[in-house]
């Protein structure tokens, strides 16, 4: 039995894009860039996958014809990783050919651990072809690898998205204690404040937030280059104060019918994101 869509409607803006105009609409009125999330992942068929990128790009069309303030994220098992590296690569790179056409910009989300190789592969692959200014990834602060990934990618002029990281992932892949995470965040974010045209910086987390403001005032960093990005139903009021402090701030909007396994297996797999969920939902 499928539970009813207002158990998600706090944190996903509903079930088609039409449903989620109104609230994209509301966050660009507020200053607050968007990025679109189409929610699913783990592709099984060819046919599939090229309808997801084919939704995709009809997404750039709409966010086009509406003038929003607005980008995409994908997930490459949505573009058919499961199926075959090649494959998945050609259907990309058919919706970067779109997205260069209508001057839009993708973020290819980062998923589970045996994912992180293929996934930075294609993305080099895709930044070589297409460049910064339309297609970016996401690091995750937690994984032992990200030190040398953070300092290759911010080398080649890669626009990157620094998150803590969701994933459940063993000691040996990853740090595990809260702290640890948390400094290793700051010792990459410090590379790409320096490095990189754009920092962006993914969290809900206060203590990163307030160390980034001030280690950005110390070193003279300009409020331009610094973006600061959180989930859609969780801390609105902290991206309006951000908005008005000047800095750059973008709320990433999930939609789509594929909202409850999406959000279970979120849930189930790190017990810190129940605590984290019922904690950020009294903080505004």
């Amino acid at each position: 039995m499928k539970l009813p869509f207002i158990f998600a409607r706090r944190f996903v803006a509903g079930e088609t894009f039409h449903d989620s105009v109104p609230k994209i609409t509301r966050l660009n009125d507020a200053g607050i860039a968007v990025t679109l999330d189409l929610l699913g992942e783990n592709v099984s068929s060819r046919t599939v996958a090229s309808g997801t990128a084919d939704d995709y790009i009809h997404l750039i069309k709409q966010i086009e014809h509406h003038t929003m303030n607005a980008s995409i994220s994908v997930k490459l098992t949505m573009m058919g990783l499961d199926i075959d590296t090649e494959f998945c690569t050609e259907t990309l790179f058919r919706l970067l050919d779109a997205t260069r056409e209508n001057n839009q910009f993708v973020r290819i989300d980062m998923e589970g651990s045996n994912y992180t190789s293929r996934t930075i592969e294609i993305f080099k692959k895709a930044h070589q072809e297409y460049g910064a200014d339309h297609v970016g990834i996401v690091l995750q602060a937690y994984l032992h690898r990200t030190r040398e990934d953070v300092k290759e990618l911010s080398g080649i002029g890669a626009d990157i998205r620094l998150c803590k990281g969701a994933y459940k992932e063993p000691p040996m892949l990853a740090l595990q204690q809260m702290p640890d995470i948390r400094e290793a965040y700051k010792e990459y974010a410090k590379v790409l404040l320096h490095g990189t045209a754009r920092t962006r910086i993914a969290t809900h987390d206060d203590t990163l937030v307030e160390w980034v403001k001030q280690y950005m005032m110390e070193q003279d960093i300009n409020k331009s280059n610094v973006e600061f990005q959180m989930l859609y139903g969780l801390r609105e009021e902290t991206m309006v104060r951000l908005t008005a402090d000047g800095y750059q701030t973008r709320v990433y909007v999930p939609y789509g019918t594929m909202w409850f396994p999406y959000y279970r297996r979120r849930l189930m797999e790190r017990k810190e994101n129940i605590f984290f969920i019922a904690k950020t939902l009294f903080k505004k």
